[in-house]
């Protein structure tokens, strides 16, 4: 089976992605969304984890095999940063989403060397606000950040602009459509649904795609 289909069938069967069409969830941003996943769920999965692990290091290998160091976004990528660096054999730290108030207030966790090539580990890539981040605090840090390596991937339009303006590459282990065409062929969803999905992803605030 192909990794992206794989990734896919665990995320379903584990429920650390939740289709409901017919009963959306509600963002915090007031968005009505028929989709809700939930990462921290791989990790309570031996096997899920096993095959996300070895996944994301299978990326790496593939588009940044010069990587020196991780560096996973908190919270939600330290843990798969630190066991993709543990199976690598490299350094790895986090970065947080604002510096610290006390102690030496530091945003980077981890030894970091100004040139150092590194590889970011987020869970989830949306409108890209938080990967971009930490991008631009590990740049302003000295580093030569080679891109990203998620779990998942909306596909967005919104955050695929925001990425290439910031001049990120993302590389997912699956994405919002193969998540779909999998839900599909397993009759997690019904074949019709596929189409409200898409339209979903393309264009979160129009609720048209509610009936």
């Amino acid at each position: 089976m192909e990794l992206n289909k794989l990734i896919a069938s665990d995320l379903l069967k584990i429920q650390a992605v939740f289709l409901r069409p017919e009963e959306p969830f509600t963002w915090a941003s007031g968005i009505k969304s028929l989709i809700y996943y939930d990462n921290r769920l791989t990790l309570t999965a031996p096997e899920v984890r096993t095959h996300v692990e070895k996944g994301l290091m299978q990326l790496i290998q593939e588009y940044y095999p010069e990587a020196e160091v991780l560096m996973g976004t908190a919270t939600a990528g330290i843990a798969h940063a630190a066991i993709t660096a543990h199976i690598l054999g490299l350094p790895m730290g986090y970065v947080r989403s604002g510096s610290k108030d006390h102690g030496r207030q530091n945003q980077i966790e981890g030894k970091l060397e100004k040139g150092q090539k590194v590889v970011v580990v987020e869970d989830l890539i949306s409108t890209g606000g938080s990967a971009i981040d930490a991008v631009t605090a590990l740049r302003e840090a000295g580093a030569d950040v080679l891109g990203i390596v998620s779990i998942f991937t909306y596909g967005m339009q919104k955050g695929l602009d925001r990425m290439a303006e910031a001049k990120i590459t993302n590389h997912s282990l699956t994405d919002f459509d193969c998540i779909v065409e999998t839900a599909a062929e397993t009759g997690y969803i019904k074949p019709e649904d596929k189409e409200r999905l898409i339209a979903f992803r393309n264009n979160p605030s129009d609720e048209s795609w509610i009936r």
